[in-house]
């Protein structure tokens, strides 16, 4: 039996592996990344003696997380509770295959991408769900019925600001919407659209829940929300997927505003990771600048104002495609 980088299967189980190990990786790069820049928001020097620079901080503390016992709550559900985290990381690769990191990296030949990772992305909220129900602890409960609160509240603007994405490109295939973008920054849809693009920002570091809008964490609130208690692997699994989802909706953000892996000098996959990056570290330099919104507001700004605007947009770019078309 002979095995070909042609075979559809040898190429998806690849493209997984190299998923996971980028994951991987970056979870570490990132954890890394946002001590350093709370220390410098903060005016403290962060992670310092753990390796040059203390680089080696973040691996000290997978491995010490990797050795933590296991606990499970007296008063808590054990299925729920261990499926909860796996729940919550496993989604994560199938949204990263679609993502264009380069014209000719293409791990699956689908043509609606964007629908696939707006599929499974929602799967997160289910896991937080389970996991504070499952936990059997009030403030895991009340984290998690936030978390429903919030993604249901922010998924309307965001799904109608890709919509208007898409109906400038006329494709809901990823790397259709980046060829139909140009390698110059004005002819990218953040600029040709930059009301869409901020709506999609906002609306993703909500569905990441990300501070300003850590609502169902709220550490000062709920102790931890919906993984109060959860130890070890269990606890590193949630933080990993919290990061990697951020890698996910900076991937989708470059793909559909940013040009993707165009850019004005040799165009491929540097210039995807660069957008990606950059994203990422507002992301981060968000959380580490503006205070915690309260829950009212939070809902108050996606149905009172994202929703109405996003409408507009949609409305407004669906009227300008069809005259200019």
């Amino acid at each position: 039996m002979t095995i070909s980088l042609a075979d559809p299967l040898v190429r998806l189980i690849l493209a997984l592996a190299a998923i996971f190990a980028f994951v991987g990786l970056n979870g570490l790069l990132l954890v890394y990344a946002e001590r350093k820049v709370a220390g410098y928001v903060q005016r403290r020097p962060g992670p310092l003696h753990v390796g040059p620079q203390g680089l080696l901080q973040p691996l000290v503390d997978a491995l010490k997380l990797v050795g933590k016992q296991l606990l499970t709550p007296f008063k808590g559900d054990r299925v729920l509770f261990w499926a909860a985290p796996l729940l919550a990381f496993m989604p994560v690769a199938l949204c990263l295959l679609p993502l264009p990191f380069d014209a000719n990296l293409k791990a699956i030949d689908i043509n609606l991408g964007l629908v696939l990772i707006l599929a499974f992305s929602g799967v997160n909220v289910i896991a937080l769900c389970l996991a504070g129900w499952g936990s059997g602890n009030k403030w895991g409960v009340l984290g998690a019925a936030r978390a429903v609160a919030q993604s249901v509240a922010y998924e309307v603007p965001l799904l109608l600001s890709v919509l208007a994405v898409a109906f400038m490109a006329g494709s809901l295939d990823l790397y259709a919407v980046t060829e139909a973008q140009g390698p110059w920054p004005w002819q990218w849809y953040a600029i040709q659209n930059p009301l869409a693009f901020i709506i999609f920002l906002i609306c993703a570091v909500a569905e990441t829940n990300r501070a300003p809008f850590d609502l169902p964490e709220a550490e000062s609130e709920l102790t931890a929300g919906f993984h109060t208690e959860y130890s070890g692997m269990g606890f590193g699994l949630f933080f990993l997927a919290e990061y990697a989802n951020m890698i996910v909706v900076s991937g989708v953000a470059t793909a559909l505003f940013l040009g993707g892996y165009q850019g004005p000098i040799a165009s491929g996959v540097w210039w995807f990771l660069l957008k990606l990056y950059a994203i990422l570290l507002l992301i981060i330099w968000l959380r580490w600048t503006y205070p915690r919104v309260r829950f009212d507001q939070l809902l108050n700004l996606s149905w009172k104002r994202l929703t109405p605007i996003a409408l507009i947009v949609l409305a407004g770019t669906a009227v300008v495609v069809r005259l200019g078309g």
